[in-house]
């Protein structure tokens, strides 16, 4: 299907519409191989990890790298295994810096790279040899701004990989769309290091420093600056969902309060500024879910300060109720989730007590008739 529509922001024609590539699998050759692409590891405290994630860099079958690891003030030997890696491979620059966080690591692997690329990489993570050159592929013949790719969740016991054979081209803010509505057939999510950048659509556009969940804000930016995104549809990425000491794996805390929250607030300002009232709703839709998951993980916790930030919760989901008819009323809101909503608003402790009696009986008791249904069939 294919529309166009006027964009609010730049006031001009913007083709919107999507093209599906099965199997398509662009390849560059060596002689071609002719544009520098700036790939940014960033690591701190990640000895045990380090040297894997750079060396699949390193390993890339698109040759043509500038490699930026930068040691974000670690204190265990990451410093000098970057050091190390860098004697192995003339493409491999170091940077050593105070701790200051992710932001603050990306942003000054950004300061000081050549390619007309970059992309990112945790350095705890780690690549298969031709994610870059299948994301630059398919970016030149499509004239694409970004490149984004899945990417498989690996835990310490399994691995999650949902990878299709297929690449989809978006057009317009098509990309922008599928990322605020979550859609699940396209893994797009808030991380930078599942995708690649022309550097011209990062100028003027930097990480938040000194922030958690410095993604957020980011990604949304940059996607509604692109044109034209590229989504490989097979995973290329090996992300770590549970290593031990990532700042990922913490649970609700302080951060979730200072950084969290407010880049979503931020996030919806942002789409209403780009003319995206409709996503902005969508956004707050989500965004509004994760607020009263964030009570019931609290509520059924022992965490430390749960009391405090139930309360916190409680005030913030009470002082958006003027935007929740149109954050529920939206088509791809699930009319169950405004009856819970409403729930909590009459009585939290209500709402507390049936999201317990359908997680330890309704539910349970639900997959019990499926799977009787299928044994009957």
């Amino acid at each position: 299907m294919e529309s166009r529509r006027q964009d609010s922001l730049y006031g001009k024609d913007i083709d919107t519409s999507m093209k599906i590539l099965e199997g398509y699998h662009p390849q560059i050759r060596e002689e071609e191989q002719t544009d520098l692409l700036s790939v940014i590891v960033t690591a701190y405290n990640i000895g045990g990890y380090i040297e894997r994630g750079v060396k699949s860099v390193c390993a890339q079958t698109y040759r043509n790298l500038e490699i930026i690891v930068v040691d974000d003030g670690s204190t265990d030997d990451t410093g000098a295994l970057c050091e190390k890696l860098a004697l192995e491979d003339s493409r491999i620059r170091v940077i050593h810096k105070e701790n200051g966080g992710p932001s603050e690591a990306r942003n000054a692997g950004i300061a000081i790279a050549a390619g007309s690329y970059i992309g990112f990489v945790d350095g705890d993570d780690w690549t298969d040899p031709d994610m870059y050159e299948r994301m630059l592929g398919a970016m030149r013949e499509q004239a694409a701004d970004i490149g984004i790719c899945r990417y498989r969740q690996v835990h310490r016991t399994y691995t999650v990989d949902e990878s299709r054979d297929r690449v989809v081209v978006f057009r317009g803010q098509e990309t922008l769309q599928q990322y605020v509505q979550e859609t699940r057939e396209y893994a797009i999510q808030n991380a930078a290091w599942n995708k690649l950048y022309k550097r011209e659509i990062l100028t003027g556009i930097d990480f938040p420093t000194g922030r958690w969940y410095e993604d957020i804000m980011f990604t949304t930016r940059v996607l509604g600056r692109s044109e034209c995104c590229v989504y490989l549809d097979m995973a290329c990425y090996n992300y770590i969902i549970d290593r031990e000491g990532s700042i990922m794996n913490e649970q609700i805390n302080s951060r979730t309060f200072t950084d969290q929250i407010p880049a979503y607030y931020e996030k919806t300002a942002f789409l209403r500024e780009l003319g995206r009232q409709d996503l902005a709703d969508v956004h707050n839709y989500f965004f509004y879910k994760r607020l009263l998951l964030f009570y019931e993980q609290l509520e059924e916790s022992d965490h430390p300060h749960r009391e405090e930030y139930m309360a916190r919760l409680l005030q913030i989901i009470r002082q958006d109720k003027a935007f929740y008819a149109a954050a529920f009323g939206r088509p791809e809101a699930d009319p169950r989730d405004r009856r819970r909503m409403k729930l909590f608003l009459r009585s939290p402790a209500w709402y507390s007590r049936r999201m317990r009696l359908e997680k330890r009986v309704i539910i349970p008791l639900k997959v019990k008739v499926k799977k009787l249904k299928k044994r009957l069939i």
